[in-house]
């Protein structure tokens, strides 16, 4: 295991040359003129540490940079700027095979010529051999076929166009595992499978991750995953860290509204954070972003209020109550009912906000946090 930290690690990524219309026509003219590389997006100055035997999961949309980050700590890209360490020893003139990491990737990158039992083991076909180490991972593979939910045994002899997408993403789990890596990285690895196997096949990953504590470096843009795997997220956006911490922290004290606005605790659609403008929610916050969350808004009179008529209502089979959308002003929201409360579409409903987070328009961040007593009357 190690403590990884990535130090002011930048990288500027640009498209293929490009030419416009008018360089086409140009050059079509003899009015040729050098082709430009377009930059793509940038990483800024990224300050990042992964502390030893944590689950560090860079979450954030597509496009944002976290599997060039992830690379970059991997060694597969190198920084233009900054330097990423391990146990605080500069990786800048280390190999990728040299650093004693574990990678599983979307398509898993298996040799496609070895069988299943020889992708998970080729990690020592080039060592030397010896009893005691043949031991040793003989071991290993059976622990981590029953962490992963399939004895990996069962695969032998099978090559990797032989096996489903959930085995061979198992056999690229169990490959990095057996080979005691320092440092685990994962860009990815269940995109490609179904949502029943994901959700599987994610209980089983946090096992394998509990039980051999390596520091893992993990990047998704689900929340979900975020949320199960985690023990410390990065939240990415346009090539920067918007902010690290445990994904209750961040959800409940976000330092941004991109912050606020990504991160979702509960089912895919809801969770999200309900945005008002300052006023219509109390005069003492005029020119700041109100954002509230639904299960910090509930129905009845008392502290700050809010007026709407209910537009929709969806029962919540995973939480045993049912979500309201309300028309207020020219805003949705959406606003958490417990079991048993019942609203009806066109129904006028008084909203009482029982927490709310005030963030500055223009900077994005979040100003402070108001909740309880200090809410009545504004």
């Amino acid at each position: 295991m190690a403590t990884i930290e990535c130090r002011k690690i930048g990288k500027t990524l640009s498209d293929p040359p490009y030419e416009s219309p008018e360089d086409l026509l140009r050059r079509a003219f003899g009015w040729s003129r050098p082709q430009v590389a377009v930059p793509r997006f940038r990483i800024a100055d990224v300050d990042l540490t992964i502390p030893h035997g944590k689950v560090m999961v860079i979450l954030g949309p597509s496009g944002c940079g976290k599997s060039t980050l992830l690379r970059m700590v991997g060694g597969l890209v190198h920084p233009d700027s900054g330097a990423v360490l391990y146990d605080g020893a500069d990786m800048s003139e280390v190999a990728p095979e040299d650093r004693n990491i574990g990678m599983v990737f979307q398509d898993y990158a298996l040799y496609p010529h070895l069988s299943s039992e020889e992708n998970v083991l080729s990690f020592f076909r080039f060592k030397r051999r010896a009893p005691e180490l043949d031991a040793q991972v003989q071991a290993k593979l059976r622990k981590t076929s029953e962490l992963l939910g399939v004895d990996l045994r069962a695969l032998v002899g099978k090559l990797p166009r032989e096996c489903s997408g959930g085995e061979r993403q198992r056999i690229a789990l169990g490959r990095c595992i057996t080979r005691d890596p320092a440092l685990f990285l994962l860009d990815e690895p269940f995109s490609n499978l179904d949502q029943q196997l994901r959700e599987r096949y994610r209980v089983h990953l946090k096992l394998l991750l509990q039980q051999y504590a390596v520091t893992t470096l993990y990047v998704t843009h689900d929340q979900r995953e975020a949320l199960l795997l985690a023990d410390l997220v990065a939240l990415m956006n346009g090539g920067r860290i918007e902010q690290v911490g445990a994904p209750l922290e961040i959800y409940r004290q976000p330092r941004t509204l991109f912050a606020a606005e990504f991160l979702h605790v509960f089912d895919s659609d809801t969770g999200a954070i309900n945005l008002l403008d300052g006023e219509q929610v109390d005069p003492a916050y005029r020119g700041f972003t109100v954002g509230v969350r639904p299960e910090d808004l509930a129905l009845g009179a008392g502290g700050t209020v809010l007026q709407g008529r209910v537009r929709d209502v969806r029962y919540d089979p995973l939480r045993a109550g049912s979500i309201a959308t309300a028309q207020v002003g020219e805003r949705s929201v959406e606003v958490r009912l417990p079991h048993g409360v019942v609203v009806r579409p066109d129904q006028e409903v008084a909203l009482a906000i029982r927490r709310l987070h005030l963030f500055d328009p223009t900077s994005g961040l979040r100003v402070r946090t108001v909740e309880g007593p200090s809410l009545a009357g504004g």
